[in-house]
């Protein structure tokens, strides 16, 4: 009797710190996370899949989400890669899509399909 109970105790304590232990690792994946929003010009769905390959293509970049109607990035970050956001807008410009801070070559937005030619950002 006496070692069914030692061995239940120890089952409980084992579960109780696997679960401890589980939780703190939620933690710690969305510790060191940011998150900013920058305007990217584009047009369709063809847009979308670009510019977000174009973000996912930078170090430390965790999530990139274009939303087409307000022309919205929203990017999570490694806090650790500084310079993860101005990278991301040289990426996204250099196939001919404006951001914020960069606008793109003319011969490269001249490049993008009829349907992908925004309205360019003013320079």
């Amino acid at each position: 009797m006496k070692t069914i109970k030692l061995l239940l105790a120890t089952v409980i304590a084992l579960v109780t710190f696997l679960s401890a232990s589980a939780q703190s690792h939620k933690t710690q994946r969305t510790a060191g996370i940011s998150t900013t929003i920058i305007k990217v010009y584009g047009e369709c769905s063809m847009c979308k899949k670009k510019i977000e390959t174009a973000a996912y293509s930078i170090a430390g970049i965790k999530s990139a989400v274009w939303n087409e109607d307000s022309k919205l990035l929203t990017i999570k970050y490694s806090v650790f890669k500084k310079e993860a956001i101005d990278n991301v807008q040289r990426k996204i410009a250099s196939p001919g899509y404006d951001t914020e801070q960069y606008r793109s070559d003319d011969a490269a937005y001249l490049k993008l399909p009829d349907c992908c030619q925004h309205q360019r950002k003013q320079s």
